[in-house]
């Protein structure tokens, strides 16, 4: 009778090896592809939002909205009810952010505390939704149709606010981008992040300047085109009608002075 062959111990750890190689040349790429799959979806939910303004536009004499309601200053308030739930319009969130700093009661997620990968919200309130609001993009306070002298949060002023999206370079005016909070006034003299989590401050400009996308953080624009951001390039942005975009950057703080620079 004729004896069964089988593996020997050496062919086995020859094959486990060969195994472990290659998931160690795959692990890399498949993580790439991963990222990227993240972006693609990012930007296509930022040409949703696109879509959503431009329809806004135009249905309103060709204005963004004002920002400004009788419950306060919510922009959120002024758009479509069926966009407010968002456990349902995944459209509000970057897949690399997606968990909401607060529940429903207002209290603190202790899980949620990273705050390049954490959503802001859930915020509730009259006009907000059955669920509240929550979301993990920003837009630009600077684009709303708020009339000139309002003040907003900080201390920024409305006067040099875009208004519409039919103005002379669009394409370099933020529209929506992704953020620690649900809106944003950034001034050329406003400080990048300390350290890569920190928590969002009165620097609007750090509300902006997360690492979501490997030194890069996704944004819409006014002319409704979506693409990624260098961190160090949202201080060349056109904020604002008087934003300065040839003033002197910031001085970067470690973590972001191996990217690139504009």
């Amino acid at each position: 009778m004729r004896k069964k062959e089988a593996f020997t111990l050496i062919e086995l750890l020859v094959v486990i090896a060969i195994i472990a190689l290659l998931m160690s040349i795959l692990m890399p790429a498949m993580q790439r592809v991963k990222k990227q799959a993240r972006t693609v979806k990012c930007l296509a939910h930022l040409k949703q939002w696109n879509i959503i303004f431009a329809m806004y536009a135009e249905e309103n004499n060709g204005l963004f909205p004002s920002g400004t309601t009788p419950q306060g200053f919510w922009w959120i308030q002024q758009i479509d009810n069926k966009l407010k739930d968002w456990k349902t319009m995944k459209i509000w969130f970057c897949p690399v952010a997606t968990k909401p700093l607060l529940d429903e009661k207002g209290r603190m997620r202790q899980a949620a505390l990273t705050n390049t990968t954490s959503a802001w919200g859930i915020f509730t309130g009259t006009g907000l939704g059955p669920n509240g609001i929550a979301g993990s993009y920003g837009i630009n306070g600077y684009v709303l149709s708020t009339k000139p002298g309002t003040t907003f949060e900080g201390g920024r002023r409305t006067d040099d606010n875009w208004r519409t999206p039919h103005v002379s370079g669009a394409n370099n005016v933020p529209l929506f981008i992704g953020a620690l909070r649900f809106d944003l006034w950034p001034i050329y003299q406003d400080n990048p992040p300390e350290y890569e989590d920190m928590p969002w401050t009165d620097f609007h400009m750090a509300r902006a300047c997360i690492n979501r996308h490997d030194g890069f953080v996704n944004s819409s624009f006014c002319d409704f085109s979506a693409r990624k951001v260098g961190l160090k390039e949202l201080w060349r942005l056109k904020w604002h009608r008087r934003y300065d975009t040839d003033a002197p950057p910031p001085v970067w703080p470690e973590w972001m002075q191996p990217f690139k620079d504009y």
